[in-house]
C-alpha cells in the first residue's frame, strides 16, 4: 500500500475536477487527481460533446432537404448513421487530448486511475494508494437515472452513456423523458431519418418559459417528432428490436429502441461519505455557499453538489474552490447569472428569472421587454425567423432573460454578463452592434424597453417641441 500526502486531492476528472487540478497545480499546489473511468468525464465522453456532434449531423441532413427556399433544389439526404456516429467519435477524439492524463501530468498533477473512497475525514483509498490531503474536492459528477419501471430490467434500453455506441440507425426510437436531453436527441434522430416518439409524464421542456418551449415543441412536431405529454410510464416490455411502452392512461407505444432521458443522479455510491462525516441530500452532497461539505476540509462541485447540472457550472464552481482552498479567501457561489441552453433548432436559452418567476418575486414591479426575430433583418435574410427575446426588468435592470430562436445559446452570453455585473438596460442600449447580425437582437430588445418612455411620453414631446422652437 502506497501512502501519498498532498495539498489538494481531486476526486473525478470531469470538467470541474480538471479545472481545479490544472489551476491548483499551476499555482504551485501539490495535486493528486483520481479518475476510475474516462478522463474528461460525462461531458466529453457521453454528454455535451457527442450530443452536439450528432445534432450537427442532423442539421446537415435537414439543410439538404430544406434548401429550395434559397433557390437551391432540396434533395432527400442519404444518411449513413454509422458514419454519423463515427463523426461523433472523431469529435471526441479531437477534444480528448485537452483532457488527457498526459496533459495534466505535464502540469505536475499526479493522476491515479482508480476510484476512491473515504476511510477517514482526511484520507481516501484508491486501489493500492492511501491519499491524505489538506483539502479534498469531490467532482464525481452524475449518471443517468434509471427509474424502477416494471419490466425495464428485462428489456434492452439506452441512456446517454450507451446511445453513441449505436451504429445501426434506429427505425423507431422511443424516448422516455421530454427534458433537454430527450428533445435534443429526438430532433437529431428524426432529422437523420428515424421515427421518433417522446413520452413525457408532465410537460415537455417543463422547466422553461412555456411560451418559449412551445416554439421549440411546435418545430419538432412539424419535423415529425411525436410528443406525448401527461403520459406517465406504467410498464415496459418486449425485447431487442421490439420494445413496448405502456402508460398509466392506457396508451401503448411500440418501437425498435428505447432511450431513457428522465434525469440524473449524483455519483456518490462509491465514496463512503459516512467515513468522512459528509452529509447528503436527496439531490447530492450537502454544501454551503462556499461549496464546503459538512466536513470543512472537503468541497463538492458540479453535478454532485446537487444544484444546477451543467458543465459550465462545474467550471464556475472550480474557480470558487480555487479561491477558497488555495488562497483562503472568502468566496461564495451564486446562481442568478448562470445561463442554460437547450440545443434544439431553434435553441432555447435562459438566464436569471423566467417571466413567471419574476412576477412572483417582484409583482407589479416587473416590466417585460420583448423583440421578435421576425423584425431582425439578418434573421429574415437567412429564413430563421421563429423566435423571440424577452427580458424581465425591475427598476431599470434585467433580472432574467428568455431567448428562443437561432443562436439563442450564443445571445444569452451578453445577458449573463449583464446579470453578473448588475448592469442597467441603458448600458445594453448604449451598445453598438454591427448590422446585420442576429446579435443585434440584444440591443433592439433594450430599445424596446425604452421606446414607450421616449415615444409615448408627453413630457418628452413637449421638451422636443420647445427645443425645436426656441433653440437655434
Amino acid at each position: 500500500m502506497e501512502r501519498i500526502r498532498t495539498d489538494i486531492l481531486v476526486i473525478g476528472a470531469g470538467s470541474g475536477g480538471l479545472s481545479v487540478a490544472a489551476g491548483a497545480s499551476q499555482m504551485g499546489a501539490d495535486v493528486v487527481l483520481l479518475e476510475g473511468s474516462e478522463m474528461g468525464g460525462d461531458c466529453l465522453n457521453y454528454g455535451c460533446v457527442p450530443s452536439k456532434a450528432l445534432i450537427a449531423s442532423g442539421k446537415a441532413a435537414h439543410a439538404q432537404a430544406h434548401s429550395s427556399v434559397f433557390g437551391v433544389a432540396g434533395v432527400t439526404p442519404q444518411v449513413d448513421y454509422a458514419v454519423a456516429m463515427e463523426h461523433v467519435r472523431d469529435v471526441i477524439a479531437q477534444i480528448a487530448p485537452m483532457d488527457s492524463q498526459e496533459r495534466f501530468e505535464g502540469f505536475g498533477v499526479r493522476v491515479v486511475r482508480d476510484y476512491g473512497q473515504f476511510i477517514s475525514p482526511t484520507e481516501v483509498q484508491a486501489g493500492e494508494h492511501v491519499i491524505s490531503a489538506r483539502r479534498i474536492v469531490i467532482a464525481t459528477g452524475s449518471s443517468p437515472m434509471v427509474p424502477p419501471i416494471p419490466g425495464l430490467d428485462a428489456v434492452p434500453y439506452l441512456t446517454n452513456e450507451t446511445l453513441f455506441d449505436l451504429r445501426e440507425k434506429p427505425e423507431h426510437l422511443l424516448i422516455v423523458g421530454g427534458g433537454p436531453i430527450g428533445m435534443e436527441m429526438a430532433q437529431a434522430h428524426v432529422r437523420l431519418g428515424c421515427r421518433v416518439t417522446v413520452i413525457e409524464g408532465e410537460k415537455a421542456l417543463g422547466q422553461d418559459d412555456p411560451e418559449a418551449a412551445d416554439v421549440v415543441l411546435q418545430t419538432l412536431r412539424d419535423e415529425g417528432v411525436e410528443i406525448v405529454e401527461k403520459a406517465m410510464v406504467a410498464r415496459i416490455g418486449g425485447q431487442a428490436g421490439s420494445v413496448e411502452v405502456a402508460t398509466k392512461d392506457g396508451q401503448d407505444f411500440a418501437g425498435t429502441h428505447l432511450l431513457l432521458a428522465v434525469g440524473r443522479k449524483p455519483n456518490i455510491d462509491r465514496l463512503n461519505l459516512e467515513a468522512a462525516g459528509i452529509e447528503t441530500t436527496r439531490t447530492g452532497i450537502r454544501v454551503d455557499a462556499s461549496l464546503r461539505t459538512t466536513n470543512r476540509r472537503v468541497y463538492a462541485i458540479g453535478d454532485v453538489a446537487g444544484g444546477l447540472q451543467f458543465t459550465h457550472v462545474a467550471g464556475y464552481h472550480a474557480g470558487i474552490v480555487i479561491r477558497s482552498a488555495l488562497f483562503g479567501l472568502p468566496s461564495k457561489a451564486s446562481t442568478g447569472h448562470i445561463p442554460r441552453a437547450t440545443y434544439t433548432d431553434p435553441e432555447l436559452a435562459q438566464v436569471g428569472l423566467t417571466e413567471a418567476e419574476a412576477r412572483a418575486r417582484h409583482g407589479d414591479g416587473t416590466e417585460i421587454a420583448r423583440f421578435d426575430y421576425q423584425h431582425n433583418d439578418r434573421a429574415v435574410a437567412e429564413r430563421i425567423i421563429p423566435g423571440f427575446i424577452k427580458v424581465m426588468v425591475v427598476k431599470g435592470r434585467p433580472v432574467g432573460v428568455t431567448i428562443v430562436g437561432h443562436q439563442a445559446g450564443e445571445l444569452i452570453n451578453l445577458w449573463s454578463l449583464a446579470l453578473a455585473n448588475n448592469l442597467k438596460m441603458s448600458q445594453i442600449a448604449a451598445m453598438v452592434s454591427p448590422y446585420p447580425t442576429v446579435g443585434e437582437l440584444n440591443k433592439r430588445v433594450a430599445g424596446a424597453y425604452f421606446s414607450p418612455r421616449l415615444f409615448e411620453n408627453q413630457m418628452v414631446k413637449r421638451v422636443v417641441r420647445f427645443v425645436q422652437r426656441w433653440v437655434s
